[in-house]
């Protein structure tokens, strides 16, 4: 992996991405495809070994979003291009970032989850979207790993997943065939603003002069300041996600499957992935004795089999929450030359496509996204 660590002094950039996440190399690729050329991306630590590492790959924005409003819109918009995005980066690179098309389950086990499913299952039907109601046993015939006490079930054929390693492994080796200059193991400590214009950051490691800059540093975004302008009043809070994996030979299922407590994702690798805790906690990553329980407990319900797994590993990951729970896209209105993609919370993966493509969009072409209004992040300001 040819990454930088340093850069030389009194350097430049056409733009500078804070934050080497999933987000960030999707933008600095998309930048490098429209054109720009003199694109530096700024990591405080390693490429993608925050939360983008530790996620699930779940794209599955029918199963989490609970109604037909803005930020489902933006989910479904950036699901629908994730086909033409691996592939894309599979030409790019050489590495299939195992984008599976199998689908995915959710589960009712009681009278309050068919409830909620039928709701769910009634106004997505009433939008033309894809989904269909299950029986229990019509569960359990197309999964039989799935309890006998569930009493019903969702299937969503085009809520998917992917490989997340895989997808930052492609990522970062696209953005060094584009040259792109990758910076770890640098921090940037302000922001620096003249005349209400973007000149350059900050960082541990010298100035660099930029007229662009996107702050896309996922939970540490709020520590991203200026002293020469106010920025966005934007708070994001670490949200601890625990996440366990055990290995499946064979495997036990083939679609993602979701209860109201959680999820499993099964792996091509024979690995099942089982989650996730939500803990405020701010930026202790420890996975837990009361995490591990409260996550077995919940692989158990969904299905019993999961007993005879041996647990291989376990890790947690921040996802980056703003204050109300929606991302931070788009430019500031009072200082040119200001972006931020952040706050995606727990859609970092599945938004990173049309994160990019509208952040490039913006900065190259000076196009806002209509209807964006509600991810503003202008809409912070006091």
């Amino acid at each position: 992996m040819l990454v930088s660590k340093t850069f030389r002094p009194n350097a430049t950039a056409e733009v500078i991405i804070i934050g080497g996440g999933v987000i960030g190399l999707t933008i600095a690729r998309a930048l490098a495809q429209r054109g720009l050329r003199e694109v530096m991306l700024i990591e405080r630590g390693r490429l993608g070994a925050e939360a983008s590492w530790a996620a699930g790959g779940i794209l599955a924005p029918q199963v989490e979003v609970d109604r037909h409003d803005e930020f489902f819109q933006l989910a479904c918009a950036s699901r629908d291009l994730y086909p033409a995005f691996a592939e894309s980066l599979k030409e790019e690179t050489g590495v299939d970032v195992e984008l599976d098309t199998t689908g995915t389950l959710c589960l009712g086990f009681t009278e309050k989850d068919e409830a909620e499913l039928r709701r769910r299952y009634e106004w997505q039907q009433g939008k033309s979207l894809e989904v269909e109601w299950l029986t229990g046993d019509e569960a359990r015939r197309l999964e039989p790993c799935v309890s006998a006490e569930v009493r019903c079930a969702l299937r969503f054929p085009k809520d998917f997943q992917i490989e997340n390693r895989r997808l930052i492994s492609a990522l970062v080796r696209t953005n060094e065939e584009l040259g792109i200059q990758l910076i770890t193991g640098s921090s940037v400590n302000a922001i620096r603003i003249k005349h209400e214009k973007v000149c350059g950051v900050e960082t541990s490691n010298g100035f660099v002069d930029a007229s662009v800059v996107v702050v896309a540093a996922g939970a540490w975004a709020s520590f991203i300041k200026s002293p020469d302008a106010k920025l966005p009043a934007i708070t994001i809070e670490p949200v601890r996600g625990q996440m366990l994996c055990f290995e499946a030979r064979p495997q036990i299922a083939r679609h993602v499957i979701y209860s109201s407590r959680g999820y499993l994702v099964p792996r091509r690798d024979r690995r099942v992935l089982a989650g996730s805790t939500a803990e405020h906690v701010g930026f202790d990553k420890r996975v837990t004795d009361e995490g591990i329980a409260v996550i077995k407990s919940m692989a158990l319900e969904i299905a019993p089999g999961m007993a005879a797994l041996p647990m291989i590993d376990s890790w947690a990951g921040f996802r980056p929450r703003a204050q109300d729970g929606l991302p931070v896209l788009g430019s500031s209105e009072e200082i040119g030359g200001l972006f931020y993609a952040t706050g995606h919370y727990r859609n970092g993966i599945l938004l990173a496509p049309i994160t990019g493509k509208v952040i490039a969009d913006a900065i190259v072409d000076g196009v806002s996204r209509a209807g964006f209004n509600a991810f503003s992040p202008d809409r912070f300001r006091e």
